[in-house]
């Protein structure tokens, strides 16, 4: 088996979930209460490739429309009345497993309290406590809204539409994620860095998280090598995480056992492969790792390498960036925000990571048969640079 799941299995390390699946699951039992009465536990969801993970519940709670204070709970009193009560919010909670990764969120209780909303309104998100808020340009969520990214909140909406269907709900309703000790523990993140402020963020785009043992997974990495080059494959492509791999797939039509999770470990790749060549080689991965595999960082990991975003900026000015363009790349929030200001001046930052990424690729490769491109892609999985096949 080849590919991101033959790794892992290689690996030996037990995969976990991440906090958007498991506000997921808190979201779909405490909506499942507020239109039932009842709690589903173990509740199961849907994640974004089809498994179906159970999730049992740590807190559970129902509030009577009495309990709320202020104009909604007056509306839910006179709303909800005799036989035909119903509970004014219901409070679900899952504690996160994330396996065998050193994750700083292991062990969170993450809660989802969800109330009914405005009819037409549709899903509205709320940070509870303990979840972040944006507050700064450059991240995939405008400025003001809960720091609960795009997948997690499509999961999320899923999850409504289906309880809503199997228990007569209309699906308009707010839905406030919250984390137990949150804004302590996003201390000990980006967030803060980021601009995201009060919590951490609810991340995830398959809803499991892969663990990266550095030992077991450049162990996985090789492996994966291995498979490849034995099934006969002229083409890998070293992917940064599920997103990148589905690019390069849509790209180059590459079978499972042709990808490569790279994760973080871009030298890991690059030195097996140039001991056990294989004739191509795309790295695909977010605009933010592959530019530091551009500044010459071979480990792409936050805690052992940052974004320089003066270099960056230098980046800019070699691609036609006036003085002011330069200067606003260089004090950007983040590395997406840069790729954004050069795009809208029609300077070709993506590309000239790209080219860079390759370079250092073919620096590490060097004296070896391996051709190299890049693709470097937003958080939504656009393409925002690519540097064509070339060899050493």
């Amino acid at each position: 088996m080849g590919g991101r799941a033959g790794q892992l299995k290689s690996s030996g390390l037990r995969p976990g979930w991440t906090t958007g699946a498991c506000a997921t699951a808190a979201t779909k039992a405490a909506y499942t209460a507020l239109l039932t009465g009842e709690f589903p536990d173990p509740v199961v969801i849907t994640l974004p490739k089809g498994q179906q993970p159970a999730f049992a519940l740590a807190a559970e709670e129902l509030t009577g429309a009495e309990e709320l204070t202020g104009a909604e709970g007056v509306t839910r009193a006179q709303e909800l009345t005799g036989a035909e009560r119903r509970p004014a919010a219901a409070m679900a909670g899952v504690v996160k497993d994330a396996g065998d990764d050193p994750d700083v969120t292991h062990g969170a209780l993450i809660r989802s309290t969800v109330r009914s909303g405005e009819p037409g309104t549709g899903v509205v998100f709320r940070a509870g406590p303990g979840v972040g808020t944006v507050t700064k340009a450059g991240l995939p969520l405008p400025v003001g809204e809960p720091a609960i990214n795009p997948v997690p909140r499509q999961m999320i909406r899923d999850a409504v539409a289906e309880v809503a269907a199997a228990h007569g709900g209309s699906g308009d309703v707010v839905v406030e994620i919250s984390v137990d000790h949150g804004e302590e523990i996003a201390r000990s993140t980006w967030n803060p860095r980021l601009g995201i402020l009060g919590g951490l963020s609810i991340l995830g785009t398959t809803g499991v998280v892969v663990p990266y043992s550095c030992s077991a997974w450049i162990d996985s990495i090789r492996r994966g090598v291995d498979v490849a080059r034995a099934a006969g494959r002229t083409h890998v492509a070293g992917c940064t995480g599920s997103t990148s791999e589905k690019v390069a797939v849509a790209e180059h039509g590459l079978p499972e056992d042709a990808l490569l999770d790279m994760g973080d470990f871009a030298g890991a790749v690059l030195k097996y492969l140039k001991r056990h060549p294989v004739p191509r080689l795309t790295i695909a991965g977010g605009f933010a790792k592959l530019s530091k595999l551009a500044a010459g960082h071979l480990d792409l990991h936050s805690a052992r390498s940052q974004v320089d975003k003066g270099y960056l900026a230098e980046l800019a000015r070699r691609g036609g960036a006036d003085e002011v363009l330069a200067e606003a790349v260089a004090g950007a929030n983040t590395a997406l925000e840069a790729v954004q200001l050069c795009r809208a001046a029609g300077v070709p930052l993506g590309d000239l990571v790209a080219e860079a990424a390759r370079a250092t690729a073919l620096g590490v490769l060097l004296g070896s048969p391996v051709a190299v491109d890049v693709i470097c892609i937003d958080r939504a999985g656009t393409v925002v640079g690519r540097a064509e096949p070339l060899g050493p």
